[in-house]
């Protein structure tokens, strides 16, 4: 193996290490081990308009059948389908939708998302009905056919994750469609250390490029490797504890002239993780979180405002809360592209779902529009600038087993921000009809998608500034073949996204 071999196979074990369980257990999944090294990029964009994307993940398959509810005769069909689980009707936040879906209707939101009505209906806010993992056009004779190309393993938490997560819907690779912009796009930012992709909710494989990694953090701020902190610098401590040992021996480690290639490269990474960590913990001290600026995300979820205790804050709230904190912190850490993910637990409700969905999908609406209330702020003035979008790895079935619904396939997305094109449903809506005879029923009323993951991702990542062009099929390969009748809408822009 020559030299350039060597190198690129080191740089690309390590990126793909970074994004994997295997690399955390190192140093006990510590999300500090996670931060970018210096890159070779592919590209630079030199100095642009600030821009971020927000990847807001429902873990465990979102129910968005009871989240977008038809309200005029629709709701009859919908009602029948839903037996037990049926939101009452006159309960609906009416959706004014400038354009409504592609095969018309009228509907409403779940009586606990005020803040996405609200969002919706100032035109900051879009919904994109039944999108999921295609890898070609599908419909319900393709799907009963015997060796039609399907994703693989339908149905599947892990598996439908990964595909949702990266470029296209026939592969496993370990790379998402986050972590390719990053790998264009980061050249765009001026700081080397730090990675323009930043985790709030752990290990994804969204944010996982091959020559940019992500970073993590907690909805806490910056994580810390506590076994060698010793609270002072120069690993100085109040005597000879165990504790200053150890943190001069991993510095020993860190600073000793290692022969062998790996070891050299996990002391540059961990050095520069370290020297990232210090930057964006300093930055962010100059803004804590007890600024008044912040206060829509308490009074949103109807909490008064306690900055001094952020548990009380829902799940989401706390990671928009950090999320907003570093944007506000960008031209500081040398940041002009960025993308950020969070995540939402528990939608794999099952028999828990009147008790459990409610309140997930409260924390969604109330919690972005706080985080939108913060960006158009003068104090921060980037709403437009940065775009929020919802995935999970499956809709839900429309029928229930007993108090719940189970493993689905297409399912409706929110996108907000003031770059959406807002106030519309894009696409065609499903049939919620629990007959046999529905289309749109896969069986056991789990619906085929009529637009695809590569479409909604390659949409918002030409918003972000991909060339169509340059780099569009490289990372969207799949996309060429989104075409023909059984798509809502064809081609690689769904158009929910104003011009650039």
């Amino acid at each position: 193996m020559n030299a350039m071999r060597r190198r690129d196979f080191i740089r690309r074990s390590l990126c793909a290490t970074a994004a994997s369980a295997a690399f955390g257990s190192l140093i006990g999944k510590l999300e500090l081990a996670n931060a970018a090294t210096p890159k070779t990029l592919l590209r630079g964009r030199g100095a642009v308009q600030y821009r971020a994307l927000v990847c807001i993940y429902l873990y465990g398959g979102n129910d968005c059948f009871n989240m977008v509810i038809p309200r005029d005769g629709g709701y009859a069909t919908y009602a029948a389908t839903r037996t037990n689980l049926a939101v009452p009707q006159g309960q609906l936040l009416a959706l004014n939708a400038l354009s409504g879906p592609i095969n018309g209707g009228l509907y409403g939101l779940h009586p606990e998302m005020t803040g996405a009505q609200q969002m919706f209906n100032s035109g900051r806010a879009s919904i994109i009905a039944n999108v999921g993992p295609l890898v070609r056009p599908v419909n319900k004779a393709i799907y009963q056919t015997p060796g039609s190309l399907l994703p693989a393993q339908l149905f599947s938490h892990s598996d439908q994750t990964v595909l949702w997560q990266t470029p296209r819907a026939d592969t496993a690779a370990r790379t998402g469609w986050g972590g390719r912009l990053a790998d264009i796009f980061a050249g765009d930012n001026s700081n080397p250390n730090l990675s323009m992709n930043i985790s709030l909710a752990g290990e994804n494989v969204f944010q996982a490029g091959i020559d940019v990694s992500p970073y993590f953090m907690s909805s806490s701020g910056v994580e810390q490797i506590h076994a060698i902190n010793t609270g002072a610098a120069a690993c100085a401590e109040g005597d000879s504890g165990w504790n200053r040992r150890r943190c001069l021996s991993f510095n020993a480690l860190l600073n000793h002239s290692h022969a062998h290639p790996f070891q050299r490269a996990y002391a540059d990474k961990m050095a520069a993780t370290l020297a990232a960590s210090a930057d964006l913990e300093a930055a962010l001290e100059a803004f804590p979180e007890n600024d008044p600026v912040y206060q829509p995300f308490w009074s949103e979820n109807g909490l008064p405002w306690n900055p001094d205790d952020l548990a009380e804050l829902p799940q989401l709230g706390a990671q928009l809360l950090m999320i907003a904190r570093v944007m506000r912190v960008r031209n500081a850490l040398g940041m002009n592209r960025q993308l950020f993910f969070a995540g939402l637990g528990g939608f794999d409700t099952h028999d828990r779902q009147l008790d459990d969905h409610p309140a997930l999908l409260r924390d969604l609406s109330q919690s972005v529009k706080a985080f939108y209330d913060v960006l158009q702020d003068p104090v921060f003035g980037i709403a437009d600038q940065v775009t929020t979008f919802t995935a999970s790895e499956f809709g839900r079935t429309l029928t229930n087993n007993g108090d719940g619904t189970d493993h689905g396939w297409g399912g409706h997305h929110f996108v907000f921000g003031g770059g959406v094109d807002g106030q519309r449903i894009i696409g065609r809506m499903p049939n919620l009809s629990a007959d046999e005879s529905n289309p749109d029923n896969a069986g056991w009323g789990q619906i085929i998608p009529t637009l695809s993951v590569d479409q909604y991702a390659a949409t918002l990542a030409t918003w972000y500034g991909l060339d169509p062009v340059a780099d569009r099929p490289d990372i969207f390969p799949n996309l060429e073949f989104m075409t023909g009748p059984l798509l809502a809408i064809e081609g690689p822009d769904l158009g929910f996204m104003q011009p650039i």
